[in-house]
């Protein structure tokens, strides 16, 4: 069995941590300090605001401008407007959705959702990293949590590219088919799905999954085979369809988990103005550690110099007030310049 490691990284603002599995990413949790929206597993009282017989769903207010929706059970007498109840969050908000919430059980005790309770159930027994070495793996996690198209071992690629309606993905062969095209498509087919077991569950992304598969003349049952081991992590509730005649194969994951790029990314795609702060002042962090009595004047855009207020001020608490920060209306919203005075 392959080693599980934990790395947790905390700075000013933020804590990160990332699961590897044979010393490769495989899942990336992001807390930052004012985040309000539910965590897979809270208990909460909510209000029914709306009950809707048609569609089978209520929403609930869950307060501070947050809801959730509820499936009405057939086998249940539907809530009513205004009633109170215990509900405990099934699946994060996400793709601008409300949280999924059902009717918590009265039996079972309340889910810890912290950090390191989170970490303990996904990864149990694993060994742990901190320090500047996890800060440097989690960092890498975050690109290859965002990145579109990724190299496949052996040639090739793979795109991901998530969308409103499914999740879309591209194998790529690229220029490794050789005289022997229809072995490497096959190859190239079955790695593929190996990588994006553990690429989803990074991006933390599901829901309906097309794959477009390389080449003609599919071995069905092989790639059933290899897409069951590759999200057995993910059970239960994975669902593998047939190989289509247009050469995809269809996959429905659990959705559970608020995607990675919408926790560092607005909807343009960008990473956000917080997210560009909290990275600066990491940045900041880094340079006051390789130079203990050297005094730093940082020069950003305006918008990530606001951004980054309060975890640079927790940060001055730290190492002392030995950095400025200077907002440049010059400057591009992801470069900044650090100079030692």
């Amino acid at each position: 069995m392959a080693e599980r490691r934990i790395y947790i990284d905390s700075s000013p603002g933020e804590a990160r941590a990332a699961i590897a599995v044979g010393g490769r990413a495989e899942r990336l949790l992001i807390e930052r300090e004012g985040d309000s929206w539910p965590r897979l597993g809270a208990r909460l009282r909510a209000r029914v605001a709306l009950v809707d017989k048609s569609l089978g769903l209520a929403m609930l207010d869950l307060g501070e401008g947050l809801q959730a929706s509820l499936r009405l059970k057939a086998d249940r007498a539907p809530p009513v407007q205004g009633q109170s109840l215990d509900i405990e969050i099934a699946i994060e908000p996400q793709g601008g959705k409300p949280a999924v919430a059902r009717v918590a059980p009265e039996a079972d005790a309340p889910e810890d959702t912290s950090l390191e309770a989170r970490l303990a159930a996904l990864a149990p027994n694993a060994s742990l990293t901190e320090g500047s070495r996890a800060r440097a793996f989690i960092d890498a996690a975050e690109d290859e949590a965002l990145a579109v198209e990724h190299a496949l071992p052996g040639g090739g690629s793979l795109a991901i590219e998530p969308t409103r309606a499914l999740v879309s993905v591209d194998i790529d062969l690229g220029s490794g088919g050789g005289r022997d095209a229809k072995r490497a498509a096959r190859q190239a087919n079955l790695t593929a799905l190996a990588e994006l077991g553990r690429l989803l569950r990074l991006k933390a992304l599901g829901g309906l999954v097309v794959v477009d598969l390389v080449g003609r003349g599919h071995d069905g049952q092989a790639l059933a085979r290899a897409a069951q081991g590759a999200f057995a992590a993910d059970q239960p509730g994975v669902v593998i369809g047939p190989v289509t005649k247009f050469g995809t194969l269809e996959l429905a994951l659990p959705r559970r988990y608020r995607p990675v790029r919408e926790v560092l990314c607005g909807p343009d795609g960008r990473l956000t103005d917080r997210s560009l702060g909290l990275r600066l002042v990491r940045a900041i962090e880094r340079e006051a550690a390789a130079d203990p009595g050297a005094r730093l004047r940082v020069t950003c855009a305006p918008e990530v110099a606001a951004a980054a207020t309060g975890p640079a001020k927790a940060l001055a608490g730290i190492i002392g007030a030995r950095f400025e920060i200077v907002a440049d209306p010059g400057k591009v919203r992801d470069v900044w310049d650090i100079a030692r005075l």
